[in-house]
């Protein structure tokens, strides 16, 4: 099947033109002004910014996360995904104890199979000492080229420092990323186990007992072990100034450090986990949300590249059955919230709209830098001759009020509802397929494809 888009502005993060783009099959072949080509489907985007479709390198769908499973799974949270925009998501495998990385990866590729958009995988690293050191290799070599480590979590899934260099040393040689979870483990266990004997038990001391102090220093930390290793790292939802600033220190040491933060980073507030009658337990997410006063920071460093990646973490749970069984003690509040569908509006309407951020940034911020750190640009992250055809028809124009009753994703709640937003995917092409038409969704299961991810690239330059 063949597709033509004529009239539309194309925005990447390279180029911002007039142009008509032909499709054949799931690639593009053509792109230039009144293309004469005739095609099976012609579209008309003269009121539309063609952009490349979305990549969400953080999500957590059918994740186990304190003795229960997040609601999306990945036919549910990837079709949630396509309607707002992303074609693309890289999740988390996670190893458990005395599993091989191989058996991980077979598991995952298990869960994914009903995936609705292409994926791929980011490794947990739990267990090295039962993981042999060419295991590291394997999982390249079947294109998952990044592994993501833990600095919190004792006794579940943090890796002491030495570990953690091994893996950073280990990953330079691959050509595989690091990505990095830095909070204090261990501070923060001593201060949850005083707040509990001290009754303190409410969702608002989730946050209390991970104070800023405790992500800054572990971010340090962790870019000082990248320094040693000589080896790029990825610092995973960056929530707070102090951190922001380790990173920046560390770059203008030369170290090769990258950074992303994430939607509720950037518009929700310690004040959320303080809402009565439950509510807070709603935005029990780790690293917690932090006092407004960061959200300027963070936002001002994606618009100068001192961060360079916006995720969503998206790891949903039901609010009454699952977030509410255990809301008088934060310490057994699953961990996560949902937030997949609303990447693009959010980032469009608070970034582009209020705080003029480029238009040409914004789609680096949610499209080009992820496909970049990670593997898969050219073929994806970008509109060009030869890259898969990922598109969205972004309406500039359209309005619209965010809420669990109209949203996709498989989850009782929103942790934006009542923000009204400007701007929405109208068309959403995967592969050179409409799946997604006026809200409409016309995808079907399985048709998501594995992303077997490149090693090397622009962090290694």
């Amino acid at each position: 099947m063949s597709l033509l888009i004529k009239n539309g502005r194309v925005v990447t993060a390279e180029r911002d033109e007039k142009a008509d783009i032909f499709i054949e099959g799931d690639t593009v072949t053509a792109i230039g002004p009144s293309l004469p080509h005739l095609a099976d489907v012609t579209l008309d985007a003269s009121k539309h910014i063609v952009i490349p479709g979305g990549i969400d390198v953080h999500t957590h769908m059918d994740a186990p996360v304190g003795g229960t499973t997040s609601s999306d799974d990945f036919e549910s949270g990837t079709r949630a995904a396509a309607i707002g925009g992303t074609t693309s998501i890289i999740d988390f495998a996670t190893q458990s104890k005395g599993e091989s990385l191989s058996g991980t990866l077979d598991r995952w590729w298990k869960k994914a199979t009903p995936a609705t958009i292409d994926y791929g995988f980011h490794m947990i690293i739990a267990d090295l000492p039962g993981t042999k050191s060419g295991d590291l290799q394997a999982m390249v070599n079947a294109g998952v080229s990044s592994f993501k480590v833990f600095m919190a979590y004792p006794q579940s899934l943090m890796s002491d420092d030495a570990t953690i260099l091994h893996i950073m040393e280990r990953s330079r040689d691959l050509g595989a990323m690091v990505c990095v979870h830095a909070e204090n483990g261990a501070v923060i266990q001593y201060l949850v186990k005083r707040a509990l004997a001290e009754g303190k038990t409410a969702p608002l001391y989730h946050a209390l007992t991970r104070p800023p102090a405790t992500e800054a220093e572990a971010t340090h930390r962790a870019l000082r072990l990248a320094e040693l290793a000589h080896a790029p790292v990825y610092i995973v939802h960056v929530t707070c100034a102090e951190s922001l600033k380790e990173i920046q220190s560390a770059v203008a040491r030369g170290v090769r450090a990258y950074g992303e933060t994430c939607p509720h980073y950037l518009l929700l507030s310690l004040a959320d986990l303080n809402r009565p009658d439950g509510e807070g337990a709603k935005f029990v997410l780790t690293p917690p949300l932090r006092d407004a006063s960061n959200h300027e920071p963070l936002w001002q460093a994606l618009i100068r590249n001192d961060l360079q990646v916006v995720s969503t973490d998206h790891c949903p749970f039901f609010f009454r059955k699952q977030k509410l069984a255990n809301a008088t003690d934060f310490t057994r509040i699953p961990n996560g919230g949902p937030g997949v569908e609303h990447r693009l509006q959010l980032t469009y309407h608070y970034g582009v709209l209020e705080r003029k951020m480029p238009l040409q940034r914004w789609v680096e911020t949610i499209s080009a830098a992820p496909a970049r750190l990670f593997g898969l640009y050219p073929r994806k992250g970008t509109i060009a001759v030869g890259s898969d055809a990922d598109l969205v028809l972004w309406n500039t124009d359209t309005t619209q009020k965010i809420s669990a009753s109209s949203h996709h994703m498989n989850v009782d709640y929103s942790m934006f509802e009542g923000f009204s937003v400007t701007g929405n995917a109208d068309v959403v092409i995967s592969r050179g397929e409409i799946i997604v038409r006026g809200g409409i969704w016309l995808g079907k299961p399985g048709r998501g494809k594995f992303l077997k991810r490149s090693a090397g690239g622009p962090a290694w330059g």
